[in-house]
């Protein structure tokens, strides 16, 4: 069994379900480890995942390239949530 890790975006806030029932609508959150049970499964769609990145079939949203000596800044941002997207730290 792979190690459950926690998200970074915290805790969901509290919301009101019953506004979803006019509509039908479904709420879900979905969590990777839920679907990925042994390391070679990870290991293939990890593999699948970076291969369309790669080729620029998926792109990924980069917020902010920090240097390393900010490293503190950038976790400032990430708790206060003024980020979205990922943050970079170079070396």
């Amino acid at each position: 069994m792979l190690t459950r890790i926690n998200t970074q975006s915290g805790a969901v806030p509290p919301f009101d379900i019953l506004r979803l029932g006019p509509k039908n609508i479904k709420l879900l959150r979905p969590v990777m480890f839920n679907y990925l049970v042994t390391p070679e499964e990870l290991e293939t769609y990890t593999t699948e995942l970076f291969g369309l990145i790669s080729s620029g079939k998926v792109k990924v949203k980069v917020h902010a390239e920090y240097p390393l000596k900010d490293v503190a800044r950038a976790h400032a941002d990430l708790e206060a949530r003024k980020t979205t997207g990922k943050l970079v730290l170079k070396l």
